[in-house]
């Protein structure tokens, strides 16, 4: 489908990509991330809206606002994915799909990364892909909404 938008949400401690762990999470930061993921959405005629915050409120915000314009939304929800009823209800009040992603495989990890309390309200979860997470969930959004 050509002329998607998409939001992209980042979550808490993102933006300390490079720094945080990069033995998990690599050492791209999040500016240099994000901009590998605009251009792969531009040479998929996609237009890509990006948003990061540590503050769930801002990311429930976003979320609600983005029902007004995106097709679809790739979220990297951060530690929120274990414990935001917000993010998750407010996820359940639009009818835009939202694909949930994660740098690392979160089910190789602590057990307390284990639950999602978003995924059951996503299209589907991309995880353990490193940054490629971030491109899958564009070619899933793309292939869903064609």
């Amino acid at each position: 489908m050509i002329g998607l938008k998409l939001l992209l949400l980042n979550g808490p401690n993102l933006n300390m990509l490079g720094t945080r762990e990069p033995e998990i999470y690599g050492s791209e930061t999040l500016p240099e991330l994000v901009n590998a993921v605009r251009g792969y959405a531009a040479d998929r005629d996609v237009e890509l809206r990006d948003y990061q915050s540590n503050i769930e409120g801002e990311l429930v915000t976003a979320i609600q606002e983005a029902r007004l314009w995106a097709d679809g939304i790739l979220m990297n929800p951060g530690a929120y994915t274990h414990t935001s009823i917000a993010m998750r209800d407010a996820i359940s009040g639009i009818d835009v799909p939202v694909v949930e992603l994660h740098i690392s495989n979160v089910h190789a990890r602590e057990p307390f990364r284990h639950k999602s309390m978003l995924s059951g309200v996503c299209l589907g979860v991309i995880a353990g892909f490193g940054r490629d997470s971030y491109f899958l969930a564009i070619e899933a959004l793309i292939r869903h909404l064609s």
